[in-house]
């Protein structure tokens, strides 16, 4: 008889209960976790108590959150690293999704001076820079490039999904930063980019929209279910 399988999850990121995608997250995993038949625990990381990578030995899979600037980025770069480098499950939604693309610059492309254009609007290579087009409140059709793991989760090549950011991927950069193992692979209406992933690992997945809050109106998100398919085989 086939054991039930019990998950650890990291929350990467300061928690509030006044954020929307903070009071979503947990719950979109416990869907996630019911369709897929697993017990999922979930824990959340504040960024300025990741100062070594001791306590994230343990967790099966990530998701950095919503809701930057985080305390501490060294602290949030730390446990994306490590989700990367170890091939841990990681999804980056928002935040998430800005970090991911930071840690990728410094640590994989070796842009030492690689900066968030929040913390640092006058730095020489700001990657993150605000939106054109701030995303805030807005829902936007969002279409999948083929053969990806998202495409994969959503079993469809265009989504509707809802946004509150403000703070994308810079166009300078955008050819340099996708020509290796990161790889663009969701685009909005207007053909700017809004989702990537990793090549060669087992699932790192970062949106600029927050599929979360479709746990709020009952609907189990796709990358939840995705990301605890992705830990189980990880685990197993």
């Amino acid at each position: 008889m086939m054991k039930t399988t019990a998950l650890l999850l990291a929350l990467i990121g300061d928690y509030n209960p006044d954020v929307i995608a903070h009071q979503a997250i947990p719950i979109a995993l416990q869907q996630a976790a019911e369709a897929l038949g697993l017990t999922v625990h979930t824990h959340w990381l504040d960024t300025d108590t990741l100062t070594s990578t001791t306590e994230l030995q343990r967790f099966d899979g990530f998701w950095c959150v919503p809701a930057s600037p985080y305390r501490d980025t060294d602290g949030a770069l730390r446990a994306i690293r490590f989700a990367r480098e170890q091939r841990r499950p990681f999804l980056g939604t928002c935040g998430g999704f800005q970090h991911a693309v930071l840690e990728y610059a410094r640590n994989v492309l070796g842009w030492a001076d690689a900066e968030h254009g929040e913390l640092a609007p006058d730095a020489r290579r700001a990657v993150i820079v605000p939106l054109s087009c701030a995303l805030v409140e807005a829902t936007d059709t969002v279409r999948l490039s083929p053969y990806t793991r998202i495409a994969e989760a959503y079993a469809s090549l265009e989504i509707e999904e809802g946004y509150r950011c403000r703070y994308g991927l810079n166009r300078e950069f955008a050819d340099a930063l996708l020509e290796h193992a990161l790889i663009p692979c969701g685009h909005d209406s207007a053909g700017d980019l809004r989702a990537v992933e990793l090549l060669d690992h087992p699932f790192f997945v970062a949106t600029l929209f927050q599929p979360e809050r479709a746990a709020l109106k009952g609907i189990t998100p796709p990358l939840a279910i995705a990301l605890l398919n992705a830990c189980r085989e990880v685990s197993a």
